[in-house]
């Protein structure tokens, strides 16, 4: 019987998340080790020894184990679905059946690729408002807790003075602060939990993902990355033969947003039935716009589909790129309006009563 040790590293094992960057080296490198005659057991082991962390280390050991036993290379990830998603293994087992390993691993590894590069641009793109924002909550937080309370002190002793209601109402906030402060940061830390609980049930992730769509400049960019995953991932696997309801089934797996998820899934069952993709695709106008109908229903005609949907995501990954690269100048206005409007509020609330309380002395 495992110990309760031994049980522990086996969950993280199965459970573990390798950096998408590693995944890219493994699959580009294992092509090259394949082309170049070496075994898989031997292609397996080199990569194990150059595998950046410990966790990826053992599963790709554990998968040679496997392969040396007598199993297909597929079956040994398998193991490990958090590792390899199910696009890597289907291209896996495909090209195994078909004799076209080298040429599914080369396929899989533009696949991350193009991915990798996806995430990265995005993660960049949002650090700069991310980190403003993070900024300006700082900074509210400072005033209202240590320098706001010495300052609107002098304002209260004027008891007799009718302070403006903008005045009054940051005076309150800023003793609710200062007398209530561990109340406000688990009040925070309970929102933010509350959250992250929501998102991750059915209802709340739809809700969600739909107020994503619509929104005015995260939707069309959310849009456009789901539309580049949706097209470059069902070209990769219609590339290496695997079925068309397959593929629609493997995609939806890896897209961020619940909706599309949800109607590339009922997609793959219309299709199943003899519907066309194109057909398909257009009962859903509002995530599929009609360009990728159009490019669809060509490719249908004259058996290209894959290729035109490369096309497509190559249109729309060079999109983001530009949005992306312009997404500091669209963001700062309307950061620069926050800021403005946060600060210009503050100082009215502080300005207005010492110039009232002036006048009030004058007169007197």
């Amino acid at each position: 019987m495992a110990t309760l040790k031994e049980k522990i590293d086996r969950y993280l094992l199965d459970n573990a998340k390798i950096p998408l960057a590693q995944k890219v080296f493994f699959t580009e490198n294992l092509r090259v080790m394949i082309h170049a005659g070496l075994s898989m057991s031997e292609a397996l082991n080199t990569l194990a020894l150059q595998a950046e962390t410990k966790m990826f280390r053992k599963i790709i050991l554990e998968v040679k184990e496997n392969v040396e036993s007598g199993k297909q290379l597929s079956i040994g990830l398998t193991k490990f679905s958090r590792t390899f998603p199910k696009i890597f293994i289907s291209m896996v087992q495909v090209g195994e059946v078909s004799g076209t390993l080298e040429e599914n691993l080369q396929e899989l590894t533009m696949q991350m690729k193009k991915d990798y590069e996806l995430r990265s641009k995005v993660k960049g793109a949002m650090t700069y408002p991310v980190v403003i924002l993070v900024a300006m909550l700082g900074i509210t937080v400072g005033l209202l807790t240590f320098v706001l309370p010495k300052l609107l002190a002098v304002f209260k002793e004027f008891g007799d003075v009718k302070l403006p209601l903008a005045t009054r109402i940051l005076i309150a906030v800023s003793d609710f602060t200062q007398a209530h402060g561990l109340l406000v940061a688990a009040g925070a830390v309970l929102i933010v939990i509350l959250f992250v609980l929501f998102s991750r049930t059915v209802r709340g992730r739809l809700i969600i993902d739909a107020a994503i769509l619509k929104s005015p400049v995260i939707g069309p960019i959310a849009t456009k990355i789901n539309l580049a995953h949706f097209s470059r991932t069902t070209s990769a696997l219609l590339k290496t033969d695997i079925p068309v309801v397959q593929a629609f089934a493997i995609t939806s797996d890896v897209l961020g947003n619940v909706h599309y998820r949800n109607a590339v899934t009922d997609a793959a069952e219309k299709i199943k039935k003899g519907e066309t993709i194109s057909h398909v695709l257009g009962a859903y106008p509002k995530l599929f716009p009609p360009l990728i109908v159009q490019m669809v229903y060509v490719g249908e005609r004259s058996g290209t589909v894959d290729t035109l949907l490369g096309d497509i995501a190559n249109f729309y990954e060079a999109q983001v790129d530009n949005v992306l690269d312009n997404l500091s100048s669209i963001i700062e206005p309307i950061l620069i309006l926050v800021l403005g409007f946060m600060v210009g509020g503050i100082a009215l609330a502080v300005i207005t009563p010492i110039y009232a309380l002036t006048q009030s002395i004058s007169e007197s």
